[in-house]
């Protein structure tokens, strides 16, 4: 395989392990006021990602550092032209990171519900941007002869990527329920059985307008249509057995199928991009591709011996990470604690 196609989709690996794993982060913070009764309650809920909540948040500073090393031309189109809305997550991000070390910092009640909103906020709104700006990368956006994005932020707002970006913070949000379900016990499990329950439908209907739409997109591009259609009909399969776990109180298969639907769902945008890594709707010729976005093979054989060294052991520490924190965060655990934990 030709490097640049292999660091394709190294990046569309970190991006799959970025979604998952923030993903459920995103949808633990947006369902904090559904699930936070009081203030134990909110303890709770947030307990469950607290070891872990930053640690998931590399991924997407080793995407981007790959994409920046490994597609240079893309990187450089991409962060100019979505600026605004790569600037607002990287805000919201900020948002979110701050409450979860601030809100225990004072006991009185409307200090830690500013902190608490920030968190919702901070979870929300990069949910659904990124999905908008992935949704924009598969469809492609207005980019001229010198590859320099020719529109504006009500460009990148258009029904398709919208779509998209509703799909990833329903996603987010069912597999953050799911998450808590598994990781909490007492009435903040039930809530949040209840809230997946509640969630499930609208999450269905709005990611089967999204396969549908893109694989249209794809038929226009039949590389790797025969992945896409393949990677969606996974997505659509995991994501209504996720719902029939979930109902059943199976929360540890819940939360795995809805872990596969994230995945399948990253796989079938890239499969639906392939071999482009952002085209132009100007003039496919403007299009940027792998070919003409990709580092010189030096550079990408220097990455590659590093991402065979380093990938592993990132993975082996988060797994050991994961299987440290495993127990759940009981109600009574919470009471026991410091008010400050």
């Amino acid at each position: 395989m030709d490097l640049s196609v292999l660091w394709f989709w190294v990046v569309a690996f970190l991006f799959v392990g970025y979604f998952v794993l923030d993903g459920f982060d995103f949808g633990v913070g947006m369902s904090l006021p559904f699930l936070g009764k009081d203030d134990v309650s909110r303890r709770q809920v947030i307990n469950t990602i607290g070891p872990v909540w930053d640690l998931n948040e590399t991924w997407v500073i080793v995407a981007g550092a790959c994409l920046f090393a490994s597609f240079p031309e893309w990187y450089a189109s991409l962060f100019s032209g979505f600026y605004l809305p790569l600037l607002l997550i990287l805000l919201t991000l900020i948002l979110r990171g701050v409450s979860f070390e601030y809100r225990h910092q004072r006991p009185e009640a409307a200090w830690r519900g500013r902190f608490d909103a920030m968190i919702v906020i901070g979870s929300a709104v990069p949910a659904l941007l990124w999905g908008v700006a992935f949704g924009n990368i598969v469809q492609g956006v207005p980019l001229d002869a010198d590859h320099v994005f020719r529109g504006n932020l009500l460009t990148l707002l258009n029904p398709y990527g919208l779509l998209v970006g509703v799909t990833t913070l329903l996603l987010f949000f069912l597999h953050g329920t799911y998450f808590v379900a598994m990781k909490t016990d007492g009435q903040v499990q039930a809530d949040a059985r209840r809230l997946s329950r509640r969630l499930a439908i609208p999450t269905v209907l709005v990611a089967a307008g999204t396969v549908v739409w893109t694989i249209v997109i794809a038929a226009g591009r039949p590389s790797l249509l025969w992945a896409a259609i393949a990677c969606g009909a996974v997505a659509a399969v995991f994501l209504v057995n996720s719902v029939i776990f979930s109902m059943l109180r199976k929360d540890g298969w819940a939360f795995f199928c809805a872990a596969v639907t994230i995945m399948s769902a990253v796989a079938m945008l890239f499969s639906a991009l392939f071999p482009n890594v952002m085209p132009s709707t100007i003039d496919a010729a403007n299009s940027l591709t792998i070919a003409n976005a990709s580092s010189t093979p030096y550079t990408l054989q220097i990455m590659s011996w590093t991402a065979l060294i380093a990938l592993p052991l990132v993975i082996a520490y988060q797994t050991w990470t994961y299987w440290v924190f495993r127990k759940r965060v009981t109600r009574k655990s919470i009471e026991a604690a410091p008010a400050h934990a």
